[in-house]
């Protein structure tokens, strides 16, 4: 039978690394106990379970076993190394896998040491060293189990998952025999200065109560070698002050951590022994601030990602960005699918050929028998028909003066000419009428299709966006639990105007308290949005950037004298968390015709406007919209779209009356000068953009409002003396005003909208 050939794994940086510190950890074990009991062991056999070349293992395990100085020591380890390098050798070799049998195999891979081994046994013990050696067997049997997972969460599962709470118990069983096997071989010192370094690292990349924890960890093999729980406390002490700084900065944090050392050392009387002592004593402080100063940036920002992530509930978090990126790409299909539509509704529009149809008609029939038919296509006489034609289409009819000069010469049937040409004139208006009204058609659904188009691109790119880990949500989870209130799960998005903040909470939590808590720790205002309810006990809060101003509104309105509607209709409307559009139109007439017509604009507009479509679009089409009826329905407005962020609005105005902002002393006008909606085919809105300020007034009046005061100027002087508290008081002094000019008959519909801008709290 050959021997079983090894070879050794491919060699890389991350391999060797990991090689040496189980090297390096397996060494330190050894020291763990006064005798050097072999403590690697569990390690030994973790490192195998885990994957680990058997060979290259098995000699580390004997070099680590040698570095003890125990020939009997080491004699144990070569026997427990052939021992399971064959075991694991076979098994590799026939592809198995250890299942229960592993049990077994651990249980008699102590047989070396039960036998071999020379203890002494211990004092402390009230029994035999046999019995002590045993126990002793026992105990590296069930660290071996323990070890296993403990390395396997190193290896596979530190900084990529959370931990369970087995997993973390099991890890800290590993650090406490390294630690014990580090103050065994290293002294107290030494580890001291190991791990306090750690300690302030961990509280500068933690920032939050887990470092106390953490540190408490560090402190346990201290406590087992002095047989005294005093590090817990004093470890403990500097963990929560370096925390309690480490939010500005690692320098602060270190500062923390140094006085707290020194005041708790001078109350241990640590001053009072001699240098040396003082020296030693202070050596760990020492190396654990300048360690963690030196510590690179870089290293400590990679740190924190992957604490972050590690934090996180990362699964949902790139399901919905999988689901967003798909309904980004659908979207953004079926956007260009609506920019094809408006070309092909573009490109196919119908051309008017009326002039040469008319010419034709009037050459094959007219000139067809004529007996100068000839000469005159000599002459070029075609030039000549094609202005008569274009007079006739300009003018709808044609006369003996229109004849240009080179048809008049030529033609023998000048009277025969004019008839026909008249005729044919009358019976292509009505087809060229027919023809422009699909031109128009089809110019519309094309300005629809581009509007849809619009709206679905900028859907596409909004959902594309994938929401990334925040820093912020670390910050705010602190803050939440400084002020009482604990989190299960935070998620932060977005940023500016679209930063939204969900987080789940007991039910009872107040909004006001919240939101000024997670304001600070973001350092922006923030406002409730929604609260849902999930379980009992919980409920989803989801906040969002507060805008800077909010907004208050006062309407008045009285019908016309003897009507019982009124013919003029306004609007208020949120468009969305930033912006609010007000509207108030003004229907031709009086009564339920003007109300129907004035409440048609409005909610065509409101319609556009929630759906985001291009202010340009929503204009020629509303327009178009409202010109279909054969009578003739005319509606006035006014309209603004606020941006409560900045204070500028969008303002439009259609055949509507002056309009005013009142900005603390001074009064602006808002007026334009177009024909009202619907009375020709294409609008021509008067747009402007007007800054309002905290406590500016804007004012939007229909015309039997404006009527009363007789001109603008006395409207202006009047408006100019108001000192405005809120805008519904407003609203109803203008309205009261203009009713007593019409001595409390109202003789057109009347309604004064107006609008306060306030800012925050």
């Amino acid at each position: 039978m050959k021997a079983p050939k090894f070879k050794l794994p491919p060699f890389s940086l991350k391999a060797a690394g990991r090689y040496a510190a189980l090297f390096a950890a397996m060494i330190f074990m050894n020291f763990a106990l006064p005798q050097h009991e072999p403590l690697a062991f569990p390690l030994y056999y973790a490192a195998l379970c885990c994957g680990f070349d058997p060979l290259v293992m098995s000699a580390g395990y004997l070099i680590a076993s040698s570095a003890a100085m125990n020939a009997y020591a080491t004699l144990v380890a070569a026997v427990q190394a052939a021992y399971l390098l064959l075991l694991f050798t076979v098994y590799r070799k026939f592809k198995r896998t250890m299942r229960l049998e592993r049990l077994l195999y651990i249980a008699l891979a102590q047989l070396p040491f039960l036998f071999l081994f020379p203890h002494m046994g211990y004092e402390i013990f009230p029994f035999s060293p046999f019995l002590q050696k045993l126990v002793i067997s026992a105990f590296l049997f069930f660290l071996s189990a323990f070890f296993e997972g403990a390395l396997t969460s190193v290896l596979k599962r530190v900084f990529r998952c959370r931990l369970s709470a087995g997993q973390l118990s099991e890890l800290l069983l590993l650090w406490l025999v390294l630690g014990l096997g580090l103050c065994g071989a290293l002294g107290e010192v030494a580890y001291s200065c190991i791990a306090l370094s750690l300690l302030l690292i961990g509280a500068v990349l933690l920032r939050n109560a887990t470092a106390v924890p953490f540190a408490i960890v560090l402190a346990v093999p201290l406590c087992f070698v002095s047989a005294d729980y005093l590090p817990l406390a004093l470890y403990a002490v500097y963990a929560c002050a370096a925390v309690l700084l480490s939010s500005y900065g690692k320098l602060p944090a270190a500062l923390a951590f140094f006085v707290s050392f020194l005041g708790a050392e001078f109350l241990r009387g640590t001053f009072y022994l001699g240098g040396m002592e003082i020296f030693l004593a202070l050596l760990p402080c020492g190396v654990a601030v300048a360690l963690s100063l030196c510590f690179p940036e870089k290293l400590y920002a990679q740190a924190k990602k992957s604490l972050l992530f590690y934090r996180e509930n990362s699964l949902p978090r790139v399901a919905i960005n999988r689901n967003r990126r798909a309904v980004g790409e659908r979207l953004y299909e079926v956007s260009a699918l609506f920019r094809e539509i408006e070309g092909a509704f573009l490109g196919n529009l119908p051309e008017d050929n009326s002039m040469l149809l008319i010419r034709d008609k009037l050459t094959g029939t007219l000139c067809r028998d004529c007996p100068n038919r000839f000469r005159c296509e000599a002459d070029n006489i075609a030039e000549g028909l094609d202005k008569l034609i274009a007079v006739g289409c300009a003018k709808g009819q044609v006369s003996l003066v229109d004849l240009p000069e080179s048809v008049g010469s030529r033609c023998g049937n000048t009277a025969g000419l004019l008839f026909a040409c008249n005729k044919l004139l009358a019976s292509y208006r009505s087809a060229a009428r027919e023809m422009q009204s699909a031109r128009e058609g089809r110019q519309l659904l094309a300005e629809q299709a581009h509007g849809v188009s619009e709206i679905l691109k900028d859907i596409a790119l909004e959902q594309s966006e994938e929401y990334s880990f925040s820093e912020g949500e670390s910050r705010l989870a602190r803050a939440l639990a400084q002020s009482g209130m604990m989190s299960s799960e935070i998620f932060v998005y977005g940023e500016g105007e679209t930063l939204t903040v969900s987080m789940t909470l007991s039910p009872d939590v107040n909004g006001k308290t919240l939101c000024a808590v997670a304001g600070q720790a973001l350092g922006t205002p923030l406002a409730l949005a929604e609260k849902i309810p999930l379980a009992a006990g919980r409920a989803c809060f989801i906040l969002k950037r507060k805008p800077t101003f909010d907004a208050a509104f006062g309407v008045a309105c009285r019908p016309k004298q003897g009507e019982t509607a009124c013919g003029d209709a306004y609007s208020i409307l949120r468009i969305d968390e930033r912006r609010f559009l007000i509207a108030l139109s003004d229907g031709m007439g009086s009564g339920e015709n003007a109300r129907d017509i004035s409440d048609r604009t409005l909610t065509l507009l409101e319609s556009f406007y929630k759906a985001k479509m291009p202010s340009d679009t929503v204009l020629s089409t509303v327009n178009r919209l409202i010109a279909y009826p054969p009578e003739e329905n005319f509606s006035c407005l006014d309209l603004a779209a606020v941006n409560l962020d900045t204070g500028e609005a969008d303002i439009v105005k259609i055949g509507s009356p002056i309009g005013f902002i009142l900005s603390g002393e001074e009064l602006r006008v808002l007026e334009g000068q177009s024909l009202p909606m619907g009375m020709l085919d294409a609008v021509h809105p008067a747009t402007m953009r007007a800054k309002m300020g905290e406590n500016d007034f804007m004012l939007f009046m229909s015309d039997g409002v404006t009527a009363a005061f007789g001109s603008s100027a006395e409207l202006f002087d009047y408006l100019s003396a108001l000192q405005p508290v809120n805008p519904q008081s407003l609203a109803e002094q203008i309205l009261q005003t203009a009713l007593s000019r019409y001595r409390g008959a109202a003789e057109d519909d009347m309604t004064v909208l107006a609008v306060k801008l306030l800012k925050t709290a």
